[in-house]
């Protein structure tokens, strides 16, 4: 995908929806990539036990996931320079998998900087998972 250009972004635009599928074998790779293997990721019955419903996604993953939608959107993951949310509800992620959903909306565009403010929604099955979640990129 090609550098998004400053000029072709205005407050107002919109960012996805870009639905982001996620399973318990993502879920297993992402603890071995990250090094992240709390059993509540992984182990139903642990995560059970601790008075979660399922296993959950990382909540490091679903900011990631989040990331890279951004990211795709301005054309180079080079170019997100802030990325900040809250974690406000858990992705739980049954035997069949589920899917998180990212959009976003640009709310400050500063052509003196190249800057461009994104205020981002995650959510899982029509629930926010992230609050707060606001990225800045860099556009020239």
């Amino acid at each position: 995908m090609p550098v998004r250009q400053l000029a072709e972004v205005s407050v107002g635009d919109v960012v996805g929806p870009v639905t982001v599928p996620v399973r318990r074998e993502t879920l297993v790779a992402y603890a071995n990539a990250s090094g992240d293997q709390n059993p509540i990721h992984q182990d139903e019955s642990f995560a059970r036990s601790v008075g979660l419903p399922d296993v959950i996604a990382h909540g490091m993953w679903t900011m990631g996931a989040s990331a890279t939608v951004v990211a795709d959107w301005v054309g180079d993951a080079g170019r997100v320079v802030e990325f900040g949310t809250r974690f406000t509800k858990p992705v739980v992620v049954p035997v069949g998998g589920t899917e998180v959903v990212v959009e976003g909306v640009v709310k400050a565009v500063d052509a003196g900087t190249g800057r461009v403010t994104v205020d981002v929604t995650t959510t899982c099955g029509g629930e926010k998972v992230l609050g707060r979640c606001v990225a800045v990129v860099r556009l020239d």
